[in-house]
């Protein structure tokens, strides 16, 4: 069995469908597991509809209505026929999502956002395979939280694999076109949980792993993995391939390749991740894999902006020690700032960070008790992965170096724009 993965974008509107459908068409869909995500910002507009939830806001009707009206709009773009079972299939979930509303006693935010986020996939897959069959692909629906079983983390629940490889192994039916959705499981009570972040792309990995599938694809609206941003690099070169460790490494230095929790059940069992074009089906893309690191070998840059440069220093000269460092990472976990680079010395210490949640200045206030404190805001740090010196020039050339870190195959830089 194949598993292929379609996000948001590429099932946004009735074109987006139509084309999931050319794609199967030109990939094959016999033997195949399609993971799916919410059409578009679904999960942005359902994220309204719980902060209305919780503010008791007059607005919370108005908000579930524009979700309606936007999946209704796509089924109206699909299907001619508006008494096609569909239309009855959709709006029995949306009023599932409405009686959830009315009747939740639960104030947990948590729950009642997995009970509320889930909608977008359990709609988006329903239109998606009523959508299959009525161009005459013959569909299997899942509801993936049948299978996928969690502990009660929820927003970022944890995998029972044992009871998962259970389910998947034994009620999934192969040689036919199974649709399900991503992102989703359930706990021992059957409530909905969510996986957290590259939820969707995790769901395919875990699927495959429990199937032994030949391969997964994630299709994109991009041909494949690039050496760089095209954002912020003319040159940016298409990976044909990379290892599942280098894979692991570009994540973990910020680089949105593919989250290591979705590769490393991957690597267990060496299973083939592709990445290619929904846009261009035919490309041959970028493969994820056991083999060379990279090919073709090249730098690759991966930018993260809007980072915070923070440079402590003992007031009375003495050295930072563990228990200094110690203290300093308890409290940028408690602030919830996230440590991208460090370096340190006998009596500094310098980190560069990302303040996603504007906690930085109750952090400073702390931490001035205790040290002397220096900072710089709005600066960028780029990591190279196999960096050379025409490499290093490209990302400082024209800025000001605040910090630079290197290792053998790694070097960090800190600048701010001139």
């Amino acid at each position: 069995m194949k598993v292929f993965k379609f996000g948001g974008a590429s099932v946004k509107d009735a074109a987006g469908i139509k084309n999931v459908y050319d794609v199967l068409q030109k990939a094959g869909y016999q033997d195949v597991l399609l993971v799916v995500s919410a059409m578009g910002k679904t999960t942005n507009a359902l994220e309204l509809v719980i902060k209305n939830y919780f503010e008791k806001s007059a607005e919370l009707n108005a908000s579930v209505q524009e979700i309606k009206k936007y999946h209704n709009q796509i089924l109206l773009d699909l299907f001619e026929d508006e008494n096609h079972a569909v239309f009855a299939a959709v709006n029995e979930h949306f009023s599932d999502l409405e009686y959830f509303l009315a009747h939740n006693k639960s104030p947990n935010y948590n729950f009642v956002y997995d009970q509320i986020v889930s909608m977008g996939e359990i709609i988006s897959t329903t239109i998606l395979s009523y959508y299959m069959n009525f161009m005459g692909i013959e569909t299997q629906w899942i509801d993936v939280r049948n299978f996928i079983k969690t502990n009660n983390n929820y927003r970022d629940a944890e995998v029972d694999w044992e009871l998962t490889q259970k389910n998947i192994a034994t009620n999934i039916k192969t040689k036919s076109l199974n649709i399900t959705q991503g992102f989703l499981g359930s706990d021992e009570n059957n409530f909905t949980t969510t996986l957290g972040r590259e939820g969707s792309d995790y769901t395919a990995a875990i699927f495959a792993y429990c199937l032994n599938a030949e391969s997964v694809t994630i299709w994109k609206d991009v041909p494949g993995v690039m050496n760089a941003d095209p954002r912020y690099f003319e040159n940016a070169s298409l990976l044909n391939q990379i290892s599942y460790r280098e894979a692991i490494e570009l994540a973990f230095y910020g680089a949105t390749v593919i989250h290591p929790k979705t590769l490393q059940p991957l690597q267990k069992k060496e299973i083939p991740l592709h990445v290619k074009s929904f846009i261009n089906p035919l490309l041959k893309g970028t493969v994820v894999s056991k083999g060379s690191t990279l090919e073709p070998f090249m730098p690759c840059f991966i930018v993260k902006r809007e980072q915070l440069l923070i440079s402590l220093s003992s007031i009375d000269f003495s050295f930072i020690m563990e228990e200094n460092i110690s203290e300093i990472f308890r409290l940028f976990h408690e602030f919830k700032i996230k440590v991208n680079l460090i370096q340190n010395s006998a009596i500094s210490f310098s980190v560069c960070v990302e303040d996603k949640f504007g906690n930085f200045k109750d952090l400073l206030a702390i931490l001035s008790k205790t040290f002397k404190v220096g900072y710089n805001e709005n600066v960028t740090l780029y990591t190279i992965r196999h960096f050379n010196d025409a490499a290093a020039q490209t990302v400082s050339e024209g800025k000001t170096v605040l910090l630079k870190q290197l290792g053998t195959e790694t070097m960090q830089i800190v600048t701010k724009e001139n």
